[in-house]
């Protein structure tokens, strides 16, 4: 109100010097009349310049007074007026040019990853990506307003989609619930994508494995339309261990057909795996190695090496949930806990073997016994009845020749108890023979089995392609030409001879 007085009074404070201008001009013209009734005018050619700069001032006076009260009233559009009336717009499609092609430039990558599924082979990863791109309907003229930038709401304008073609799941979110916007039209936003890509890795020698995981970033094209990406090589590497596994680097590729992808390099942390799972299996080996000194005639052999048996056998069950699949390069661990089951079992078998072997000189359970004459057995039994009345036959005869005949009796009744601890003896010494040859044999296989899995590691015998997930359907269209020229020039000359083949009909 205050201003609007201001202006009221300085219009009337105009409008009574302009009254008293044209008074003055009045007396001007009274005197000048004066003079000319009196004869002492000059000439008549001093009054019409005169009345000439009064018409002057006269018309240009009011619209002078009109402008300045509608520029005093026109207040200067801020920030957030220019931000609104770019909000009112509503321009929630991409902007689009002649050749309906969208560049968006993206300066600066920051990839992380947040796990890896080795059962599954699956990686999940958070990349925050600050990308711009310029929308001409969102600018405005320099000498509309001072401000180099505006801030609007990122759900108010269109948003680009980066495309990850190996990606089984996505989820963007806007980094900020603002966009920054140049005069220019130039947007600059950042977005966090939250994926999970498939891939492929060679787990041959797992858990000693290093291998890269692609992650590709690229937009779309459909014939006419198309959506670029132009990916700088500012690409940040944020943590670096996600559980056993470790990200060693990242780097930005492109192949022969343009298409761009990040490149993660992987490595496990061998340490978990080593204690978990090849440590207690080499210990279960090395205790059925050191079993062989336990003697097996009582038995205590083999109970201990069933027991190993079992014991690794429930082992193997627990981390069966745990070990990475076999996929198309099944990995080598797999193979060392069937070989340690092997040599397990196979070692309880021959404590078993020998046992037979330290009682009979046979191992076949379905043998013959061997039949005992019914003389044999007589004389047998008249020895063990003569050694009971060995003492009744000394007391009760004193013949010389009775004596002699129980003597020897005696004497072949201990030498056949001699002969039998000596086959025993024998028996026994053969089964230790054994068993010390298989203690060779199974030190001669493991030794012969680490330098076979060193030889194998240190090879490249499994190969995996994880480039295999580019979409080639629309490979036949890249070099055909749908630009706007293209169609504008085909459709004036088809209207130019439609209009010839009328005019010449």
């Amino acid at each position: 109100m205050n201003g609007t007085h201001r202006l009221l009074s300085g219009g009337r404070s105009a409008l009574k010097q302009h009254a008293s201008d044209i008074q003055e001009e009045g007396r001007l013209l009274s005197s000048t009349n004066a003079d000319l009734q009196h004869g002492k005018l000059l000439g008549t050619e001093m009054v019409l310049p005169h009345r000439i700069s009064l018409f002057l001032l006269f018309c240009s006076s009011p619209p002078v007074f009109v402008g300045g009260i509608s520029n005093s009233t026109e207040a200067p559009c801020d920030r957030r007026c220019l931000a609104n009336a770019r909000v009112k717009k509503e321009l929630f499609s991409a902007p689009q040019n002649d050749n309906c092609t969208i560049m968006v430039n993206i300066t600066s990558i920051q990839y992380e990853t947040l796990s890896f599924d080795t059962k599954g082979m699956e990686m999940s990863s958070r990349i925050k990506i600050n990308m711009e791109w310029k929308d001409p309907d969102l600018g405005w003229l320099q000498e509309k307003s001072r401000f180099p930038t505006i801030v609007m709401p990122v759900d108010k304008i269109w948003i680009p989609r980066i495309v990850l073609d190996n990606a089984i799941e996505t989820t963007m979110e806007p980094y900020t619930n603002d966009v920054q916007v140049r005069r220019d039209g130039t947007v600059s936003h950042a977005v966090v994508y939250f994926t999970t890509v498939s891939c492929q890795i060679n787990l041959f020698t797992y858990p000693f494995v290093a291998g890269s995981c692609p992650v590709a970033m690229n937009g779309w094209s459909q014939k006419t339309c198309a959506l670029n990406f132009q990916i700088a090589d500012n690409v940040t590497l944020v943590g670096g261990s996600g559980g056993e596994w470790l990200t060693t680097s990242v780097n930005k590729t492109v192949d022969k057909s343009n298409r761009v992808y990040l490149q993660v390099a992987l490595s496990i942390n061998p340490f978990s795996a080593v204690v978990t799972l090849i440590l207690p299996s080499g210990l279960i080996l090395l205790a059925d190695l050191v079993s062989f000194a336990l003697p097996f005639e009582g038995g205590e052999r083999n109970s201990f090496k069933v027991t190993l048996v079992l014991s690794f056998t429930m082992f193997l069950l627990i981390l069966s949930d745990h070990l990475p699949n076999s996929g198309d390069c099944s990995p080598l661990l797999h193979y060392h806990f069937s070989f340690c089951l092997v040599c397990l079992v196979l070692s309880m078998l021959a404590s078993i073997v020998l046992t037979r072997l330290s009682v009979d000189d046979s191992f076949l359970v379905c043998r013959r016994s061997a039949k005992v004459h019914p003389s044999n057995s007589t004389e047998t039994n008249d020895g063990l009845d003569q050694e009971k009345d060995t003492g009744v036959i000394t007391t009760m005869s004193g013949d010389l020749p009775s004596e002699k005949t129980s003597l020897l009796k005696i004497v072949n009744f201990l030498e056949t108890v001699n002969e039998k601890e000596k086959e025993d003896q024998s028996k026994v010494a053969f089964a230790y023979l054994l068993d010390k040859f298989c203690f060779g044999f199974f030190i001669i296989i493991y030794i012969l089995y680490g330098i076979i899995i060193i030889s194998i590691t240190r090879t490249d015998i499994c190969k995996v392609n994880n480039l295999d997930f580019w979409d080639e359907s629309q490979q036949e269209d890249v070099y055909y030409d749908y630009s706007y020229i293209y169609s504008y020039s085909y459709s004036d000359s088809y209207s130019d001879s439609y209009s010839d083949s009328n005019t010449n009909t």
